[in-house]
């Protein structure tokens, strides 16, 4: 599938609410990314790794994981 018109160029997409970090390669359900987008809540890294997601606080996302929604700080 493609990747969102928003993210196009990126591997992982960051949610600022839940501090999870998704792989657009690996993702199955692509209404989470569509949601992000909606909300206004998307972060990318660069350089594009999960080295540097986990670098600023993100962890991977797995199938089925679900967190508490946060506000995002400024």
């Amino acid at each position: 599938m493609a990747h969102h018109p928003k993210y196009e160029g990126y591997n992982l997409i960051g949610d600022k609410r839940t501090q999870l970090v998704y792989d657009l390669e690996t993702l199955d359900d692509h209404a989470v990314i569509d949601e992000i987008a909606a909300a206004g809540v998307g972060l990318v890294f660069a350089p594009d790794t999960l080295a540097e997601a986990k670098n600023r606080g993100y962890s991977l996302a797995k199938p089925g994981e679900k967190r508490r929604h946060r506000a995002p700080r400024a």
